[in-house]
């Protein structure tokens, strides 16, 4: 098959061929009709990811059609439809007994502990309880778009912060984390303030419901800017982008009583940030972290997309080809363009 592999961290991936993959026991193979570009698979890319063994393949928010089923599989056939979470659970330790996969002692990750999704094919293990499948009336690209970035966005408002109808939502960074928090968010009622410092990103964040949009490279205070537009701070709080300063400022617009959620990775150089200690102690803030979410609630997810309360197709900016996500993997700490990039042609 192909397949974008990489042989050292920070080097050009290639573009080459390399043996399909089989399903174990209780995996199957897919076929990859759609996968996403995220800011994850960057991380990985510059070896920020102690799980990545080289040589690797990247990849991890994809779609596409179950093409090899191992002999334990009970859900699943050849020919169906499906979707992945980033984090796969092993079905057997007790996160994954309380249901809580996201977080599982063992778990999966394809792109990162093992190869992923830039490739015509994939092997996924654990499918009964990792895969989902997709409504006939969802695209395979749209689906790949949802990866990481739209389901844990997802999950961190709505089954983290439990953000409700009236509520004051600031969201850090206006990325395809941080646009699909805004959608969510401004879908459960909540009044949504998007901060980032390029103007392109502010426009379109209005335009999935943000109610007021604060450019960070023109105002002389973030944190003030927030607390002055929600008369007293935010209800709930995310960095969508993952960096010292938006989760300084996420916590610190926070009104008593708060939740920051972060969202966005904090790896490397920014793995151990600084943040207002003091103000969450005597505010009695809350610090949530959000990883992925379970295969069990997609449906939730999906259910709000039928009521077309949720459209995330919006927040695709472009489709490329596999050989063009080397160029667009290796620039993603730019942050060009808005929206999220798929690849749709193999």
């Amino acid at each position: 098959m192909k397949a974008i592999v990489y042989e050292s961290f920070s080097a050009p991936p290639q573009l080459t061929t390399v043996p399909d993959p089989t399903p174990d026991n209780s995996g199957v193979v897919i076929q990859v009709m759609a996968t996403g570009v995220c800011r994850s698979d960057w991380h990985g890319w510059v070896g920020h990811d102690p799980d990545i063994h080289l040589p690797h393949v990247p990849g991890h928010e994809f779609s596409g059609v179950v093409t090899a089923v191992g002999k334990q599989v009970g859900k699943w056939k050849i020919g169906d439809r499906v979707t992945v979470p980033f984090v796969a659970g092993c079905g057997h330790c007790p996160e994954c007994h309380s249901g809580h996969h996201q977080v599982c002692d063992h778990q999966f990750q394809p792109g990162f502990t093992h190869w992923g999704s830039f490739a015509e094919y994939v092997s996924i293990h654990q499918a009964d309880i990792n895969l989902v499948a997709l409504p006939e009336s969802l695209d395979f690209t749209t689906a790949a778009s949802l990866g990481c970035r739209f389901v844990t966005s997802f999950h961190a408002v709505v089954d983290q912060a439990k953000t409700s109808a009236g509520q004051w939502v600031a969201v850090h960074g206006c990325g395809g984390v941080g646009l699909s928090a805004i959608m969510i968010a401004n879908a459960i009622g909540a009044n949504v303030i998007a901060i980032d410092i390029a103007d392109d990103k502010l426009e379109l964040a209005r335009k999935l419901g943000a109610v007021a949009t604060v450019n960070a490279s023109k105002v002389p205070d973030v944190v003030e800017a927030v607390m002055d537009i929600s008369r007293g701070g935010a209800h709930v709080s995310l960095d969508a982008l993952g960096h010292p300063a938006t989760c300084f400022n996420s916590i610190s617009n926070l009104r008593k009583r708060g939740k920051h959620v972060q969202v966005g990775l904090m790896l490397g150089e920014h793995s151990t940030p600084a943040i207002p200690m003091s103000k969450v102690i005597a505010h009695e803030l809350e610090i949530l972290g959000s990883h992925g979410m379970q295969a069990h609630r997609y449906d939730a997810m999906f259910a709000m997309m039928a009521a077309g309360k949720l459209a995330p197709e919006q927040l695709i900016g472009r489709t490329i080809s596999l050989e063009q996500s080397i160029e667009v993997l290796m620039n993603m700490d730019k942050f060009e363009g808005a929206g999220v990039t798929v690849v749709t042609a193999f």
